[in-house]
């Protein structure tokens, strides 16, 4: 689906490494920053990575150095930590300085995407968000960000996934208007954005979209989306 991609910024020295990372995740629809030592990881920080993929063994920073500052400065962000050294020692340090999973190189890629998803779905968890919404026929996968109603894939916008995510993490609440669009653009837009937003939402996803089963109109308030069965 057209969804806004998932943002990894990849902290590596080696440039193989960096180049089979980019290959290898930007196919899986990853967009990918790259930082080949911990000065320019710390700048990129600013960009909100959605997770961060780290080598220890870097140039300017110690691999476990580096870590503790990004825990100090987002406490949340998945960290899958990389290394070429296997003792655990190293590992239960990692770990204990707040990474969310440790793999040691050489690596599969097929293993690397099951441990990001993993550690997107934990991060999904702990904010009290489902990894998977379901309400009816409709499924959202949060961490894959597929939408589907039946056994039918639905091609989302970025705006409109953006949209159909910030109703599946109130479902079952109203939102006005005036969340929605400080949510989606900021406040002051004319919301007649937002309901063309929602008129494009339910031609994808309700079976009969002048009767909506799924995004529900409050008359004057704004929208609810049916809660999770």
């Amino acid at each position: 689906m057209n969804a806004t991609p998932i943002k990894v910024l990849v902290i590596d020295d080696e440039p193989p490494i960096r180049k089979l990372l980019r290959m290898g995740l930007s196919t899986q629809g990853y967009e990918i920053l790259e930082a080949s030592n911990g000065k320019n990881a710390l700048e990129l920080l600013a960009q909100n990575p959605a997770l961060i993929i780290l080598d220890l063994g870097l140039p300017d920073i110690q691999g476990h150095e580096l870590l503790r500052m990004i825990r100090g400065r987002n406490d949340s962000v998945p960290i899958v930590v990389l290394s070429s050294r296997g003792d655990e020692a190293g590992k239960v340090q990692a770990l204990d300085l707040g990474a969310d999973d440790y793999l040691t190189k050489p690596f599969g890629m097929d293993e690397l995407l099951a441990r990001m998803r993993a550690a997107l779905r934990h991060q999904l968890q702990v904010h009290g968000e489902r990894p998977v919404f379901r309400s009816g026929d409709l499924s959202v996968d949060l961490v894959r960000r597929i939408v589907k109603v039946g056994e039918r894939e639905v091609k989302l916008s970025p705006k409109e996934y953006e949209l159909l995510r910030v109703l599946v993490q109130h479902a079952g609440k109203v939102l006005t208007h005036r969340f929605l669009l400080k949510e989606l653009w900021d406040e002051l837009t004319d919301a007649q954005y937002l309901r063309v937003y929602v008129r494009q939402l339910r031609q994808k996803i309700e079976a009969d979209p002048e009767r909506p089963q799924f995004v529900l109109t409050e008359t004057g308030i704004g929208y609810r989306l049916r809660a999770a069965d």
